[in-house]
């Protein structure tokens, strides 16, 4: 049984993570300061309310629990807003990161799982995109998750830290037990959005651009289910526990299907109307990103269970179900401006 601190634990992603963990049988200590995550969403875990970029909350955290391994899912993660506030996602997404590393390497904490990005590759081509392809971000995000990834690789040369640096596509769905989900505020992710506009907790979808270099002249990203991404963490950490290397990895289902496609595919999955609205395009934000996946497939044998873009729907359009149901009961039933 491994001890993991997950940092970030109880957001969308982390918290699934951390369900997977405690299913696995590993002792899970949570270091999140709740800013956008759910003190319920750890479930059992422990929960250490801090930031990352603490030093005082950082030492009293490893100077009490002996950790094996770090997985990293603390990131400010818009990319618009990363455009208009950079000094924001600089501080939290490289400052904090810093200090955990620092904080780290000071008690021989040498296991990291980093949540990466496809944004990292900014506007790649050729499609897919491989590990290999060089990086040139397009946005201060991306920007911040390139920045860590280089400074996980001179901390392996100089400390010998172990790292695995996954980088996401786009993270979708929900826990198929109905259990977890997204619950961003404000959301800024597609698939939650449109699900939003098919129950009515919101009058619409906006489109941002329709001339764009593809097929429709929508945006084309490779949706990756989150309990996937969790599989994927999973293997990496046991590489690294049994002694691997550090390593990068894309994640994603290596299909890209347009905004227009998800939209299409949420109608069949809920048989309800959506309304859209076209706006202009997002600073940042480029025409297609698919991954070649094949190297964590091959080398630590990573494969999708939910690979269908309908099944993440799906999930996704259940826990809508719940939430739509827990605002009402919380007295928030009204209509939700468009925040996409």
């Amino acid at each position: 049984m491994a001890k993991v601190l997950v940092v970030g634990g109880a957001g969308y992603i982390g918290s699934h993570m951390v369900k997977r963990l405690l299913q696995e049988g590993e002792e899970v200590i949570v270091l999140d300061n709740l800013s956008s995550g759910y003190r319920e969403a750890v479930g059992d875990a422990m929960l250490i309310e801090g930031s990352a970029g603490d030093r005082k909350v950082l030492r009293e955290l490893f100077g009490t629990y002996k950790i094996d391994l770090v997985m990293h899912f603390a990131s400010f993660i818009e990319v618009g807003e990363s455009v208009r506030s950079p000094a924001k996602y600089y501080r939290n997404n490289v400052a904090s990161t810093l200090e955990l590393l620092h904080a780290m390497t000071a008690v021989g904490v040498n296991r990291f799982v980093f949540s990466s990005s496809a944004a990292v590759y900014g506007a790649a081509e050729p499609e897919p995109i491989t590990e290999e392809h060089r990086c040139a971000p397009l946005n201060p995000y991306g920007r911040t998750k390139w920045m860590v990834e280089q400074v996980l690789q001179d901390y392996d040369v100089a400390y010998g830290l172990k790292a695995m640096s996954l980088r996401y596509f786009n993270a979708a769905g929900a826990d198929p037990d109905g259990e977890l989900g997204e619950r961003h505020d404000p959301e800024s992710h597609l698939i939650p959005l449109v699900l939003q506009a098919a129950s009515g907790r919101r009058e619409s979808i906006k489109v941002f651009g329709r001339d764009y270099p593809t097929p429709d002249g929508t945006c084309i990203r490779d949706y990756v289910h989150v309990c996937d991404l969790c599989e994927a963490h999973l293997l990496a950490m046991r590489n690294l526990l049994e002694g691997g290397e550090s390593r990068t990895y894309n994640l994603g289902n290596g299909n890209g299907f347009s905004v227009s496609e998800v939209i299409a595919a949420a109608r069949r999955v809920t048989g309800a109307g959506i309304k859209v609205e076209d706006a202009e395009r997002r600073p940042g934000d480029p025409p297609m990103l698919v991954a070649d996946s094949s190297k964590i497939r091959r080398e630590l044998g990573w494969k999708p269970q939910y690979a269908g873009l309908e099944t993440i729907i799906s999930h996704a359009w259940a826990w809508e179900g719940k939430q739509g149901g827990r605002m009402k009961a919380e007295g928030q039933g009204g209509r939700m401006k468009d925040e996409g």
